[in-house]
């Protein structure tokens, strides 16, 4: 077995330290990961200069580890996410922990973890080897483990969240309006709401994006568009943004609420008062069809618990997929699914009692990094170099713009509303760069009868007030024109976002106590 001479073993170790603090200020300054090699030079640089590792500066041949050891690969951990999220979100990580992640789809980033785990592996190996190697790395790794601990953004979340129950606070709880319906519509209208997984409305921007909006936005002239939605803590995941959505709340983690913490939620939010129960309790059938398995981050569990009678995934749809095969690593392709979507709302419309329905579908073509563009797309885009987001954003508005065509061509948007939304914004995919740039904003669209066409409203508000907003338009009276957080966007008053500022509501999110408590109330 070969053995590296001291000289060649010195230098190796540095070089690759080097690459990694490289890899940790273009992560963190959301740069070019080229820049990481001028990063390694200068770190290189000052090495020689100080000559850290040279046998002189060995003082004892004791064999320490350092103090560090722990706190540097809690960054790994951090880094991990960050690559694989854009963001780290803490909420996100605590629900899908609680939630259940089976049948997920995120398999390559299975593949990624093994990589990233080999590389802390190895940097921790360095580093022991230098804080051994030289007396002053010695002193200097005790004082830097505690601005490692203090500076990484995933302590920061964990430190707030235990402030929460500390400071007990109740702020959003005292914005918060149980939803009550005043009057209902004489004849009520079916809804269709399509979230289209990771199609913010930023993409609009041409000048950045190009065309890859073109058909959301050919939709939107059709009906009226919502401009100006951020997005709030807490809602930046799939299942989040349904709640928000739906629940008009975010979706704060169940954390010590949940009293099994070893065994997943049986409940989301059984305390609060969603879409889906008002729905149901004025005699609409509820379905929610998805591409990808309604096990995973708890889907299933949160629709079945508010009011739904059904919701498929891919475990219930896969044996209808023709031929067998055609599926990506979450589930079904958007062209497969939007095809079973319009054959049950054939079914649902010849129902003989005419009792109204409501069609919730998630699409997943475009679920970052990459995208999962169905092979209609391929047919009409051409070739998919299997990177580029923004072929799977064309694709998901195209396939959905004929989804509706064929609905309209049938006579089956008549007496419907068709809501278009996001679920979040996009997590790190090909134009992450482009996108932390821009004002981000949700897409939020309505068309249908009685909707205005060519209307563009725009507020300040987030996706909560999407919930009061689409009972508003479905010809339901709120009392106070708000439910749960959210603040209908057709009325005059301000909504949250309006009053207070995004960054006040995430400060006193992340303070509170009793708004989680009153919506997790009674789970497991």
């Amino acid at each position: 077995m070969m053995k590296l001479s001291p000289t060649t073993l010195r230098w190796s170790v540095l070089t690759y330290l080097g690459l990694c603090l490289g890899y940790l200020f273009t992560t963190l300054t959301i740069i070019s990961h080229w820049f990481l090699f001028p990063v390694a030079a200068v770190w290189v640089a000052i090495a020689w200069y100080f000559r850290w590792g040279h046998p002189a500066q060995r003082t004892s041949t004791r064999r320490i580890l350092p103090w560090s050891s722990i706190p540097l690969a809690l960054w790994w951990i951090y880094l991990y996410l960050d690559d694989s999220f854009g963001k780290v979100d803490l909420g996100a990580v605590i629900f899908h922990l609680q939630a259940g992640m089976t049948e997920h789809g995120g398999e390559g980033r299975v593949f990624a973890a093994v990589i990233f785990t080999l590389c802390a592996i190895v940097m921790l190996m360095a580093f022991t080897w230098l804080v051994r190697a030289d007396h002053r790395w010695r002193l200097w790794e005790r004082v830097g483990a505690i601005f490692l601990l203090a500076f990484n953004p995933l302590l920061f979340g964990l430190s707030q969240r235990g402030a929460a129950v500390v400071t007990e606070g109740d702020w959003l709880r005292d914005h918060y309006r149980v939803p009550s319906i005043e009057s209902e519509p004489q004849t009520r209208p079916n809804l269709i709401y399509l979230y289209l997984e990771s199609t913010e409305r930023t993409y609009a921007d041409r000048d950045t994006f190009g065309d890859a909006y073109e058909d959301l936005a050919a939709l939107g002239k059709r009906g009226t568009v919502f401009e100006g939605l951020k997005q709030l803590d807490n809602t930046g995941w799939t299942t989040a943004g349904m709640v928000a959505t739906q629940c008009g709340v975010p979706l704060i983690p169940a954390g010590l609420k949940h009293d099994n913490q070893f065994e997943p939620l049986d409940e989301v939010l059984p305390h609060t008062q969603c879409l889906g129960d008002l729905l149901d309790a004025n005699g609409y059938d509820l379905t929610y069809m998805g591409g990808a398995s309604t096990r995973f981050a708890g889907k299933k569990v949160f629709y079945e618990g508010h009011g739904f009678d059904r919701a498929l995934g891919r475990d219930e749809l896969e044996d209808q997929v023709t031929p067998p095969d055609y599926l990506n690593g979450w589930g079904l392709y958007d062209d497969t699914l939007l095809d079973m979507v319009t054959q049950r709302i054939r079914k649902l419309a010849e129902n003989d009692d005419r009792q109204p329905y409501a069609m919730f579908a998630l699409t997943l073509a475009t679920h970052p990094p990459f995208g999962n563009p169905a092979q209609a797309c391929l047919e009409h885009q051409g070739e998919f170099d299997g990177v580029d987001i923004l072929y799977s954003v064309k694709c998901t508005g195209w396939l959905v713009r004929r989804f509706l065509q064929r609905l309209d061509q049938e006579g089956l948007l008549d007496n419907t509303l068709v809501v278009i939304s996001s679920d979040h914004l996009s997590m790190k995919n090909s134009e992450w760069p482009q996108l932390v740039d821009a004002e981000r904003e949700n897409t939020f669209m309505m068309l249908g009868d009685g909707v205005p066409a060519g209307k563009r409203i725009q507020r300040m508000g987030s996706m909560v007030d999407v919930y009061p907003t689409v009972l508003e338009a479905m010809g339901f009276t709120l009392d106070t024109r708000a439910a749960g957080l959210g603040r209908s966007l057709f009325a005059k008053d301000p909504t949250l976002v309006e009053e207070y500022g995004l960054e006040t509501i995430n400060d006193h999110m992340a303070e509170e106590d009793a708004l989680q408590t009153y919506m997790w109330e009674g789970v497991n």
